[in-house]
């Protein structure tokens, strides 16, 4: 935020109810009470700002979901050490269930340019035949299978990746769980394409079941979680009791269906589910999926997350754990919806 932005947010968070001539007349600055106007229906706009009564009545106050959109300073938050962090160190049970279907996560900016790549992605895809379009759909599906391994602490490479997912040959000096971690996403993304409204309605065996699949193989009990997990750098603690975890999934199933932009249910997914830490492990591996098996469902593009740094995507996910805060991931997201959209298909 510039400093007439922060003035004015600081303000209605001690004196909430006011209208924009009373912050005009209190607050310390040098611009035109036009100008400031213009600001507050800016940080209205984004979400920040909440607005009630009309005309000379119109009073304003901190958005009861600025807590989760505001920005942040990824830099700066990091400079503090783990324990010196002030955190929500528990599971927020209100936030699924209350806060967020208040919510609209994207602003009217970035849902603009979020249906801009979409009309963009369609006109794309409308130029293709079908073996194009299957060509680069397996471009991508190469791609997200490196890059989610990767984050996950993979050491195989992108071309590495390619020929054991094209020629199942496998690199020397890598485990045998690397590879088998990298062909599980492979069947996930199969299986997705084969039943491509697989996600119509979400539901959390559906959920259950895209993670079966990721961790196939790997010595991973399937399934909701009946034991603690902890989570390495931060000190946020999941849920521990595996019928609240069952009823947090359930909720989220619930809200996502609600939703109606398919951004906000894809992100949505994204975020919570690694949020919930629902499973023993694979849990951001079956996020990422789950997250595109929904746009795959409403007929958009996918994310290969091909670019992001492995550490800017954990810290990016860490404050949403530790502040529920969004702003950071927001932005990988729609960076990398941008990126697929203009490198594949």
């Amino acid at each position: 935020m510039n400093s007439t932005e922060q003035q004015i947010i600081n303000f209605l968070k001690v004196n909430p109810g006011k209208s924009a001539r009373e912050i005009f007349q209190e607050i310390n600055t040098e611009i035109s009470y036009a100008t400031l106007k213009r600001v507050v229906n800016k940080l209205v706009s984004e979400n920040f700002i909440e607005v009630s009564g009309t005309k000379k009545g119109t009073k304003l106050k901190i958005s009861d979901g600025f807590e989760v959109l505001s920005p942040v300073d990824i830099d700066e938050y990091y400079q503090k050490e783990l324990d010196e962090r002030k955190i929500k160190e528990n599971f927020n049970f209100d936030l699924i269930s209350k806060t967020l279907t208040k919510l609209n996560l994207f602003n009217n900016k970035e849902i603009e340019f979020l249906n801009h790549l979409q009309n963009k992605f369609h006109q794309n895809i409308s130029q293709l035949s079908e073996k194009e379009y299957s060509n680069e759909l397996e471009r991508l599906a190469i791609d997200l299978s490196w890059k989610s391994s990767q984050i996950e602490g993979n050491t195989y490479t992108l071309l590495e990746t390619e020929k054991l997912l094209k020629e199942k040959e496998t690199a020397s000096g890598k485990t045998k769980d690397e590879a088998v971690m990298l062909l599980n996403h492979k069947d996930a993304l199969d299986f997705l394409i084969d039943y491509p409204d697989y996600f119509d309605e979400i539901t959390v065996a559906k959920i259950e079941n895209i993670h079966s699949i990721l961790v196939k193989e790997l010595g991973v009990s399937k399934n909701v979680r009946i034991r603690k997990v902890g989570i390495s750098g931060t000190n946020y603690k999941p849920l521990d009791n595996e019928f609240q975890i069952r009823e947090a999934l359930e909720n989220l199933c619930k809200l996502i269906n609600f939703k109606e932009n398919i951004f906000e249910k894809s992100f949505l997914a994204l975020v919570i589910i690694s949020y919930i830490q629902p499973f023993m492990d694979g849990n951001k591996r079956t996020a990422r999926i789950v997250s595109n098996a929904i746009l795959m469902n409403y007929n958009s593009c996918p994310l290969s997350f091909r670019t992001v740094d492995s550490i800017d995507y954990k810290k990016a996910i860490l404050v949403f754990y530790e502040q529920n805060n969004i702003s950071a991931f927001k932005k990988i997201f729609i960076d990398q919806f941008e990126f697929a959209v203009n490198t594949y298909f």
